[in-house]
């Protein structure tokens, strides 16, 4: 049914025909305007814990801490079967270190399973997941939306200097190249006026520093020295407003007090 209502669709939006292959299983569409990254918060958010039962496959690690187990001392055996160091406290058995009982993708066994199920311990959880996220016309694993914004912009950034590398080397030229070729034709001009008597304005500078780089150190020194003198000024200004009011308390406390 949900195929054929695709197909139904289909000859006004021509995209959603990438949808057929995903429509198999115990599945089912989650239609949405809203952003998909809170989305799948929420849906993440709304799983419950489930036990773990004889024969499925771990979907996570299980670890069970170290301490009290409020299990009697009757059940020591039980727990040292499972090569499990105990000892017994307060009338209870106690965990010594953390056990790593059952290991992701590994099959559950029947000690296992009864071990979480005395100790009220549900490992798994329940409830929808994501297989697939459709976004005008695209579809791509959901962990895309665990993306942030400086994530995206650093492998953008990385992309670009990628194009720009492979543009520069095959002498192709691209968006992300030509302001590179622009930046090495000027360098290239600008390398060939200073060598020869052709001039232009940037070139000239760099020629009149060229030929007396005293002069322009000379220049940059006077225009120092008076913003020097400036801050110079606004410390002292400083300093006079801090010290007068001393003044005033010492005056007050030496003859204001009494009379």
């Amino acid at each position: 049914m949900m195929r054929k209502a695709i197909r139904g669709h289909l000859p006004k939006n021509p995209a959603l025909e990438a949808l057929l292959p995903k429509v198999k299983g115990n599945m089912g569409f989650l239609f949405t305007k809203g952003d998909l990254g809170e989305i799948k918060k929420k849906i993440l958010a709304n799983r419950v814990g489930a036990p773990a039962k004889t024969g499925g496959i771990a979907p996570n690690d299980v670890v069970i801490p170290a301490g009290p187990t409020g299990l009697d001392p009757t059940q020591t055996t039980f727990l040292q079967a499972l090569n499990i160091s105990t000892k017994i406290n307060k009338g209870q058995i106690e965990i010594v270190s953390d056990v790593h009982l059952i290991k992701k993708g590994d099959k559950v066994d029947s000690s296992s399973a009864t071990l979480l199920q005395k100790l009220s311990i549900r490992p798994f959880t329940y409830g929808l997941e994501l297989l697939s996220v459709y976004d005008n016309g695209a579809i791509y694993d959901p962990s895309v939306l665990d993306l942030t914004d400086d994530q995206i912009l650093t492998k953008f950034t990385n992309g670009v200097k990628n194009v720009a590398a492979i543009s520069l080397a095959l002498h192709y030229p691209t968006f992300a190249s030509v302001p590179h070729l622009v930046i090495d034709g000027y360098k290239n001009v600008l390398a060939v006026s200073i060598g020869t008597a052709y001039t232009f304005e940037r070139a000239q500078k760099i020629k009149d520093y060229l030929a007396n780089p005293g002069a322009f150190a000379a220049a940059a020194a006077p225009a120092a020295a008076p913003a020097a003198k400036k801050e110079e000024k606004k410390v002292e200004k400083k300093e006079e407003k801090k010290e007068e009011p001393k003044e005033e308390e010492d005056d007050d406390m030496g003859f204001g007090l009494f009379d």
